[in-house]
């Protein structure tokens, strides 16, 4: 019965870490949506070929109709089974609203909608970055960021990014985590989990323009890693598959970081930069 069949709906499926999250559920139906019909067409053509059960559906979701009717689509598909949230945009893009609406107000959207159909067993997972990490707790902003939707959140949060892209994104994905949180206890009354996943560098599409405009520093974050490496899309993808499953079922309202042990390092490069 179509009831039965579970899904994963992946945004941002078509392409970088969602592309590789896709294929790492050979046995469950996956929903890929992205901002382009035509992307979405080709992605799920793509997985289909490959042998996987697989639709899509083109959303904008920073639009709530839009993702009312994503929802809607899913709801008629079967039972949902895990919402990966991967789409996004970088500070490279260099818009400070469009950084906060795309990466932490249309999160705070999707969670909202797909609540709505989430059941015992369902999880959302959604991903923050190892950047969040260097944003300290503050009252003065982590309200506007815990709330994005509320009226005055993006002017609150500008008030604290000095006019810096990059910056605006690390405070989004705090954000991104800090929704999260707040929205475990209403999840979990439905047995539903919601946590977040925090990449490091990893070798996508968006990393390779950040390595064109910032080419030293993103080779001092590769030397600063334990491991020597930046991180592959598939690291990513298989620690989302796990925590999508059963076997993590009390994984929840937290965050993992998946930066080959980097993060630390950069904070004590930042704190370092502060005393000179």
């Amino acid at each position: 019965m179509i009831q039965d069949k579970e899904l994963i709906v992946i945004t941002g499926g078509a392409g970088g870490i969602g592309t590789a999250v896709a294929k790492t559920f050979k046995n469950q139906h996956i929903i890929i949506t992205d901002y382009s019909a035509d992307i979405v067409n080709k992605a799920v053509e793509n997985l289909k070929d490959d042998g996987y059960s697989a639709s899509g559906l083109a959303c904008d979701i920073t639009d709530k109709e839009e993702v009312n009717k994503l929802v809607k689509f899913v709801s008629e598909s079967g039972k949902l089974k895990a919402l990966i949230h991967t789409a996004g945009v970088s500070g490279t893009v260099q818009d400070l609203e469009k950084i906060f609406t795309i990466d932490l107000k249309a999160t705070e959207i999707l969670v909202d909608a797909f609540y709505e159909i989430a059941t015992n067993g369902s999880v959302a997972i959604l991903l923050s970055s190892m950047m969040a990490h260097t944003v300290p707790a503050n009252e003065a902003y982590d309200d506007a960021l815990t709330h994005p939707q509320k009226e005055g959140s993006f002017e609150t949060v500008r008030q604290y990014v000095q006019e810096d892209s990059n910056l605006m994104y690390n405070f989004a994905k705090r954000g991104v985590q800090l929704v999260s949180i707040n929205h475990a206890d209403k999840w979990g009354a439905k047995g539903a989990r919601i946590l977040t996943v925090s990449p490091g560098v990893i070798e996508t599409a968006m990393a390779k323009k950040a390595n064109e405009e910032h080419p030293e520093q993103m080779e001092m974050i590769k030397k600063a890693t334990p491991l020597k490496r930046n991180g592959s899309p598939e690291d990513v993808a298989e620690v989302i598959n796990f925590l999508s499953s059963d076997k993590a079922s009390f994984i929840n309202a937290t965050d993992i970081l998946i930066d080959g042990g980097v993060i630390h390092n950069i904070k004590l490069m930042m704190s370092s930069n502060k005393g000179d």
